[in-house]
Protein backbone atom coordinates (compact mmCIF):
# COMPACT_ATOMS: atom_id res chain seq x y z
CA UNK A 1 0.00 0.00 0.00
CA UNK A 2 2.78 2.45 0.82
CA UNK A 3 4.34 1.74 -2.51
CA UNK A 4 1.07 2.43 -4.36
CA UNK A 5 0.73 5.81 -2.64
CA UNK A 6 4.34 6.79 -3.23
CA UNK A 7 4.17 6.66 -7.02
CA UNK A 8 1.05 8.86 -7.40
CA UNK A 9 2.46 11.25 -4.78
CA UNK A 10 5.76 11.50 -6.63
CA UNK A 11 3.89 12.07 -9.90
CA UNK A 12 1.84 14.83 -8.28
CA UNK A 13 4.99 16.53 -6.98
CA UNK A 14 6.65 16.39 -10.40
CA UNK A 15 3.55 17.73 -12.15
CA UNK A 16 3.17 20.50 -9.57
CA UNK A 17 6.75 21.59 -10.12
CA UNK A 18 6.04 21.78 -13.83
CA UNK A 19 9.45 20.55 -14.82
CA UNK A 20 12.12 22.61 -16.56
CA UNK A 21 10.94 25.92 -17.92
CA UNK A 22 7.73 26.02 -15.92
CA UNK A 23 6.33 29.54 -16.00
CA UNK A 24 9.12 30.74 -18.24
CA UNK A 25 6.90 31.23 -21.28
CA UNK A 26 4.45 33.33 -19.27
CA UNK A 27 7.36 35.31 -17.81
CA UNK A 28 8.94 35.72 -21.24
CA UNK A 29 5.61 36.84 -22.66
CA UNK A 30 5.11 39.46 -19.93
CA UNK A 31 8.64 40.76 -20.32
CA UNK A 32 8.26 40.94 -24.12
CA UNK A 33 4.94 42.79 -23.77
CA UNK A 34 6.49 45.37 -21.44
CA UNK A 35 9.51 45.84 -23.71
CA UNK A 36 7.06 46.39 -26.56
CA UNK A 37 5.23 49.07 -24.54
CA UNK A 38 8.52 50.89 -23.92
CA UNK A 39 9.41 50.72 -27.63
CA UNK A 40 5.93 51.95 -28.65
CA UNK A 41 6.27 54.86 -26.22
CA UNK A 42 9.60 55.90 -27.76
CA UNK A 43 8.11 55.74 -31.26
CA UNK A 44 5.11 57.86 -30.18
CA UNK A 45 7.44 60.42 -28.59
CA UNK A 46 9.60 60.58 -31.70
CA UNK A 47 6.48 61.28 -33.81
CA UNK A 48 5.66 64.20 -31.51
CA UNK A 49 2.68 62.28 -30.10
CA UNK A 50 2.62 62.97 -26.36
CA UNK A 51 -0.92 61.57 -26.09
CA UNK A 52 0.29 58.31 -27.65
CA UNK A 53 3.27 58.24 -25.30
CA UNK A 54 0.99 58.75 -22.29
CA UNK A 55 -1.47 56.06 -23.43
CA UNK A 56 0.65 53.49 -21.59
CA UNK A 57 0.39 55.25 -18.25
CA UNK A 58 -2.44 54.27 -15.90
CA UNK A 59 -5.35 56.66 -16.51
CA UNK A 60 -5.95 57.28 -12.81
CA UNK A 61 -5.58 60.00 -10.22
CA UNK A 62 -3.50 57.45 -8.30
CA UNK A 63 -0.79 57.23 -10.99
CA UNK A 64 2.44 58.64 -9.58
CA UNK A 65 5.24 60.43 -11.46
CA UNK A 66 8.30 61.91 -9.84
CA UNK A 67 11.17 63.78 -11.47
CA UNK A 68 13.37 66.75 -10.66
CA UNK A 69 12.42 66.66 -7.00
CA UNK A 70 8.74 67.04 -7.85
CA UNK A 71 5.96 64.53 -7.16
CA UNK A 72 3.04 64.60 -9.54
CA UNK A 73 -0.11 62.61 -8.84
CA UNK A 74 -2.51 61.60 -11.56
CA UNK A 75 -2.46 60.82 -15.25
CA UNK A 76 -3.98 64.15 -16.31
CA UNK A 77 -1.52 66.22 -14.24
CA UNK A 78 1.36 64.28 -15.78
CA UNK A 79 0.01 64.72 -19.31
CA UNK A 80 -0.47 68.46 -18.73
CA UNK A 81 3.11 68.81 -17.45
CA UNK A 82 4.51 66.94 -20.46
CA UNK A 83 2.54 69.12 -22.87
CA UNK A 84 3.71 72.29 -21.13
CA UNK A 85 7.37 71.23 -20.92
CA UNK A 86 7.57 69.74 -24.42
CA UNK A 87 5.35 72.06 -26.44
CA UNK A 88 7.39 71.81 -29.66
CA UNK A 89 9.20 69.14 -31.66
CA UNK A 90 12.47 70.95 -30.95
CA UNK A 91 11.95 70.57 -27.20
CA UNK A 92 10.89 66.94 -27.58
CA UNK A 93 13.90 65.94 -29.62
CA UNK A 94 14.45 62.25 -30.30
CA UNK A 95 14.00 59.85 -27.38
CA UNK A 96 16.11 56.75 -26.98
CA UNK A 97 15.91 54.18 -24.20
CA UNK A 98 18.88 51.89 -23.55
CA UNK A 99 20.04 49.19 -21.15
CA UNK A 100 16.40 48.46 -20.29
CA UNK A 101 15.83 45.63 -17.83
CA UNK A 102 12.38 44.24 -17.05
CA UNK A 103 11.61 42.13 -13.98
CA UNK A 104 8.27 40.46 -13.31
CA UNK A 105 7.13 40.57 -9.70
CA UNK A 106 3.97 38.54 -10.42
CA UNK A 107 1.81 37.76 -13.46
CA UNK A 108 0.19 41.20 -12.98
CA UNK A 109 3.09 43.40 -11.87
CA UNK A 110 6.61 44.23 -12.98
CA UNK A 111 9.28 46.87 -12.78
CA UNK A 112 11.69 48.12 -15.37
CA UNK A 113 14.63 50.45 -15.38
CA UNK A 114 17.12 51.80 -17.84
CA UNK A 115 18.65 54.90 -19.37
CA UNK A 116 16.86 57.59 -21.37
CA UNK A 117 18.35 60.18 -23.68
CA UNK A 118 16.90 63.05 -25.67
CA UNK A 119 18.83 64.18 -28.72
CA UNK A 120 18.05 67.80 -29.49
CA UNK A 121 19.72 70.44 -31.62
CA UNK A 122 21.45 72.22 -28.74
CA UNK A 123 21.69 69.59 -26.00
CA UNK A 124 21.42 65.91 -25.15
CA UNK A 125 19.82 65.50 -21.71
CA UNK A 126 19.56 62.03 -20.29
CA UNK A 127 19.32 60.02 -17.13
CA UNK A 128 17.79 56.93 -15.62
CA UNK A 129 14.26 55.76 -14.97
CA UNK A 130 12.47 53.15 -12.90
CA UNK A 131 8.85 52.36 -13.71
CA UNK A 132 6.36 50.01 -12.10
CA UNK A 133 3.87 48.29 -14.39
CA UNK A 134 0.53 46.67 -13.58
CA UNK A 135 -1.33 44.46 -16.01
CA UNK A 136 -4.92 45.56 -16.59
CA UNK A 137 -7.60 44.10 -18.88
CA UNK A 138 -6.35 46.44 -21.65
CA UNK A 139 -2.66 45.60 -21.15
CA UNK A 140 0.37 46.72 -19.19
CA UNK A 141 0.28 50.27 -17.80
CA UNK A 142 2.83 52.32 -15.88
CA UNK A 143 1.46 53.07 -12.42
CA UNK A 144 4.61 54.71 -11.02
CA UNK A 145 7.46 56.48 -12.82
CA UNK A 146 10.61 57.82 -11.17
CA UNK A 147 12.83 59.57 -13.69
CA UNK A 148 16.13 61.25 -12.84
CA UNK A 149 18.27 63.46 -15.05
CA UNK A 150 22.05 63.36 -15.15
CA UNK A 151 23.77 66.38 -13.68
CA UNK A 152 24.42 68.98 -16.36
CA UNK A 153 28.07 69.30 -17.25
Amino acid sequence: MVRGVAIPSLTLIILSAGGPGSGQSADSSGIAEIRSVIEIQAKAWNRGDIDGYMEYYWHSDSMLFTSGGQIRRGWQATLDKYKKSYNSREKMGTLRFSEVEVHLLSPESAWAFGHWELKRKNDHPGGVFTVIFRKFADGWKIIHDHTSAEARK
